[in-house]
């Protein structure tokens, strides 16, 4: 499968440490994933509501990530299962199932506390407050501990895997603003996530899977791949990889909120039912026309979206198509008696899993010369509609309540008192040296990263290395925490928590 000898090679050049119990370097890389304490730590991280004291069995990041690695290996396996097809894709850069594996494993370790909203505070407070220019992406932290902030072995820094499975866990292989050239947030039409960010437009992409920190890494974990794979093209692994976890967040997360009652028949039954009978009526009606009260429009606001975005692959028939198959499989079928937690129930939750996740993998096609917003490999036309409106549903009648939108108000706060905190702490002159150790590590590491930067002239003529360095630290901390210790170090540095030593943190 490609240049195996250079998608095999780790960094280390000498002294590489602990080769694993198993003979394939792949499956090695798959073993210090899970051996890795932030993959652990993912098992107290927010999937879409916090797994911390609430009382329900729904995903967190770790079962999710299990999940896609499930889906990943099964498609790299179907793909290369069929002759044409594992042609195509040897001379893509090759597909092998112990690298999608891993990288599915490792895709999500840099997930900070509460998740997708975790994400959008701590990008904030990185850019606005802590002066950081690629602020926070939770796929760039991924990144980084895999390459720096993990360890494994006595010698250097990150978990050396090789050079495949770095690549493959590159989502968006870009830095924010850095690399390559030309940038894929000045493009007229952007590869998917490459377009600047909505709310800060001079910042950069939107979505990057490395800060400059680890730009060496990026281009030395593509160099092997640079032929078959364009500058802002995912390798066939890491689309394997998104394409797997596109398919178990379109499933898993409306099982949840079955599960807990929350996903509720009538609201989408209405909504989809409202746009199969009104099909013409709404794509025919002005914006102004689809209003919140008329049922179909939120559903028609999707489509016109796809239309908008993604023209290579939007169908007006297959859409309908998925519509009706989705109102008939979910609303008529699973969400048509509610969740008891028998045994009969719990079948028809795995019944629906099960047949969803076989037709959408079988569903996956190889595009040997995909369009700027497309991957090697992709969902062909029906499926691909079908997760398109599966993510409504999850979207409109559950990330949309409002119950949800006030508790993450609270963890937002969480997060910008905890930084805030973080950040005073270590401007403050009298304490430095009792910073928490690991805090402190994490400062002098990424001190070291902004000093050869500065040298190599990769930053700003006026860049400050130590508030670089402090930032980047403090970022780096608040990513590692669960959900419960973000919240419980919070109350501990504001002085809410009457308990001097606590087992929440470890400092």
């Amino acid at each position: 499968m490609g240049d195996q000898s250079g998608r095999a090679a780790r960094r280390a050049v000498a002294g590489e440490t602990g080769a694993g119990l198993a003979a394939s370097p792949f499956r090695v890389d798959r073993d210090r994933v899970v051996a890795s304490p932030f993959f652990a730590r993912l098992a107290g991280v927010t999937q879409v509501v916090s797994p911390t004291g609430s009382g329900l069995l729904v995903h967190n990041r770790l079962t999710h990530s299990l999940q896609v690695a499930q889906v990943a290996r099964a498609i790299a396996e179907r793909l290369t299962g069929d002759p044409e097809t594992a042609a195509a894709l040897e001379a893509l850069g090759g597909c092998d199932p112990d690298v999608v594996e891993a990288a599915a494993l490792a895709h999500d370790l840099g997930h900070p506390p509460f998740g997708h909203l975790g994400e959008q505070v701590l990008d904030r407070l990185g850019r606005e407050r802590l002066g950081l220019p690629d602020g926070f992406e939770g796929n760039a932290q991924s990144f980084r501990i895999i390459t720096t902030t993990d360890l494994h072995g006595p010698a250097g820094t990150g978990l050396d895997l090789t050079a495949a499975v770095r690549a493959a866990v590159l989502k968006y292989p870009w830095a924010r603003t850095a690399h390559p050239d030309p940038h894929p947030s000045a493009a007229a039409l952007p590869p998917r996530g490459g377009g600047p960010l909505p709310s800060a437009p001079a910042a950069g992409s939107a979505k990057f899977s490395c800060y400059v920190t680890e730009l060496d890494d990026l281009r030395a974990s593509r160099e092997v791949f640079a032929g078959p794979i364009g500058p802002w093209q995912q390798t066939v692994e890491a689309a394997v990889m998104d394409t797997a976890d596109d398919i178990a967040y379109a499933i898993h997360d409306l099982e949840d909120f079955h599960r807990v009652g929350v996903l509720q028949q009538a609201g989408v039954a209405t909504e989809l039912g409202g746009w199969l009978r009104d099909r013409p009526a709404l794509a025919a009606a002005a914006p102004s026309g689809l209003g919140p009260l008329r049922p179909g429009s939120d559903l028609e606001r999707l489509r016109r979206r796809l239309h908008d975005k993604d023209g290579w692959a939007v169908d007006d028939d297959a859409f309908a198509e998925s519509v009706a198959l989705v109102r008939e499989e979910l609303v008529d079928g699973l969400l048509a008696v509610p969740f008891d937690g028998s045994m009969a129930a719990e079948r028809a939750v795995a019944e629906f899993s099960a047949r969803w996740t076989a037709r959408l993998v079988a569903g996956v096609r190889v595009l040997p010369d995909p369009p700027v917003r497309a991957a090697p490999v992709t969902l062909a036309t029906v499926p691909w509609h079908e997760v398109a409106v599966l993510k409504f549903v999850h979207h409109r009648f559950v990330l949309q309540r409002a119950d949800l939108a006030s508790h993450q108000r609270g963890q937002a706060t969480v997060l910008a008192g905890l930084v805030g905190a973080l950040d005073d702490w270590l401007t403050d002159d009298v304490e430095p040296v009792r910073l928490p150790p690991r805090l402190h590590d994490l400062v002098a590491l990424a001190h070291s990263e902004y000093t050869a930067l500065a040298a190599d002239g990769m930053l700003g003529r006026d860049a400050d290395v130590a508030a670089l360095a402090r930032g980047r630290a403090v970022m780096d901390y608040v990513a590692s925490l669960t959900d419960g210790q973000a919240a419980a170090l919070l109350d501990v540095l504001t002085g809410r928590s009457g308990r001097l030593w606590t087992d929440a943190v470890v400092l």
